[in-house]
């Protein structure tokens, strides 16, 4: 048991390092991915170009109900955006798929006259009107690697309408091949360079260029900002391949707005509408979470004819369908930086600070040990044993005296007393100092049977031509009553030092 004592501060020791040289090895590797239970709910409202939150009225949108009028109209707005983001299947221990579902609503609106309402939404079952407060819906699916957040190719899709019921969504959805951009989160340690970035709207990666380093609620971020290119979006077809409801609309000049040279009231004018943005999100480098974002949307009708054809009204005419700044609540920016401070804390606490701790105490627990065994060692030193060659404590069968010698005398009445049995018991010691002795015991005595080949040399039978029926047996008889298994040895004289009797049985 005292062994196992020893023992247990070493095995525990290099346990503890051990440990600290494997947690950062192989368990913040597994922290270094995207999370399986990732459930991110942003919200982002319309602000003023400064970005201030003062205007109740800070965007722009075209009035869906004017297509039924005499003429187009466009109305002050603010909007609110929100988005949820979820892992769904296919997700393993190598890639996770993000779904990602995105609107984007009306709160209030004003129109020409300075006439305010706040629409509001159909059920999700319901019909709805062009004057319902929904403005735009879509679900993005995109499977990533895990380790490095670059979507993978496996799932990479969006849905532009709802899906009836018993419908599987893919049947509904647009695949977007050859994405390559992050979106949802960056990629770990995030470096001062241009990254791609997925734009959803334009369904293509723009560069985003770094800007700078600032800190928000107490995390440091890098800021990324990228200019989504004029594209026209009717060349985006939806699930049916054909273009998207709103992307081409054909009005006569009067209702568009368009008069002057070469153009009459009632030619029919076909516009498409064309998508440009500013993208800016702040990262936080070691974990990749995007902790605040702003977006400027600019949607708008103009001709896809540009040509010299084209009267000039035609060419010069832009009506805006969105024009808004998008920014991230000041809510859901506390939420993103408190989830990237806990994740920076979990990966420093694996790759520092759990493995400081385990090393120190590792080290202090191997140092009790060694302190542990090298006082066991000096006690050891410091137990010597009195010489063997003392006749005061060897006796003449080579057995240090002590109260396991077999040649003590169960009875001193039977025996002669005390004195007989010392003068049996050592050769060469005084009686009472033997006595003295025997009676002592001594925590080093031991029985000499306890080991018969070292303490005992061969036995040889003596000769029969030097046995003497007339010689003293070197045997007496054990006193009456004494059934002792030992029996009663005398010491052999001068000229027998050579031959001993048998020993007793044990």
């Amino acid at each position: 048991m005292r062994r196992l004592w020893l023992a247990l501060p070493a095995f525990l020791g290099a346990a503890c390092i051990a440990a600290a040289i494997a947690i950062p090895l192989f368990l913040v590797p597994q922290l270094r991915v995207v999370p399986l239970d990732l459930d991110i709910t942003s919200e982002a409202t319309t602000v003023s170009e400064d970005g201030s939150t003062g205007d109740r009225f800070p965007a722009r949108v075209f009035d869906r109900c004017s297509v039924n009028e005499r003429r187009a109209q466009v109305d002050d707005a603010h909007l609110s955006q929100q988005r949820r983001s979820v892992i769904v299947d296919p997700s393993d221990r190598r890639q996770a798929t993000l779904q990602s579902a995105q609107t984007v609503q009306i709160d209030r609106l004003r129109d020409a006259d300075g006439e305010e309402t706040e629409p509001t939404m159909a059920a999700a079952d319901a019909a709805r009107e062009c004057n319902d407060g929904l403005l735009t819906a879509n679900i993005d699916r995109v499977s990533v690697n895990r380790k490095s957040s670059v979507p993978n190719g496996t799932v990479s899709s969006l849905q532009l309408e709802a899906a009836p019921e018993g419908v599987n969504p893919q049947d509904v959805s647009v695949e977007l091949p050859d994405r390559q951009g992050f979106q949802y989160k960056f990629g770990f340690d995030v470096q001062k360079r241009s990254y791609l970035y997925y734009d959803t709207n334009t369904r293509q990666d723009i560069p985003v260029e770094f800007v700078g380093e600032k800190t928000i609620d107490g995390v440091t971020v890098y800021e990324f900002s990228g200019e989504v290119p004029e594209t026209d979006v009717s060349s985006l077809p939806n699930a049916q391949g054909q273009a998207a409801l709103g992307t081409i609309l054909t009005m006569p000049a009067s209702w568009w707005g368009i008069s002057g040279r070469g153009v009459e009231p009632r030619d029919q004018v076909t516009m498409h509408r064309y998508a440009t943005a500013t993208r800016t999100v702040w990262v936080e480098p070691e974990t990749g979470t995007i902790v605040d974002g702003m977006e400027d949307q600019h949607q708008y009708f103009r001709s896809p004819d540009q040509s010299d054809d084209t009267p000039a009204p035609i060419r010069d005419f832009q009506m805006d369908v969105l024009k808004a700044r998008f920014k991230w609540t000041d809510e859901t920016v506390s939420n993103q930086a408190a989830r990237a401070d806990d994740y920076m804390g979990q990966l420093r606490l694996g790759n520092f600070w759990l493995p400081l701790i385990l090393a120190v105490v590792g080290v202090v627990l191997l140092g009790v040990w060694a302190l542990m065994w090298w006082r066991g060692r000096r006690r050891g030193d410091d137990d010597t044993t009195p010489p063997a060659d003392d006749p005061a404590t060897t006796s003449w069968l080579g057995e240090t005296r002590g109260e396991h010698s077999p040649i003590a005398p169960t009875d001193d009445a039977a025996g002669g007393g005390v004195a007989g049995a010392a003068g049996v018991a050592g050769a060469a010691g005084a009686a009472g100092a033997g006595a003295a002795d025997a009676r002592a015991g001594g925590a080093h005595a031991a029985d000499p049977w306890d080991q018969p080949t070292e303490q005992i040399p061969r036995v040889e039978s003596a000769p029969e031509s030097e046995t003497d029926a007339t010689a003293e047996p070197s045997t007496t008889e054990p006193p009456a009553g004494d059934d002792s298994a030992t029996g009663w040895l005398t010491p052999p004289s001068a000229d027998e030092t050579q031959r001993y009797r048998r020993p007793p049985a044990e």
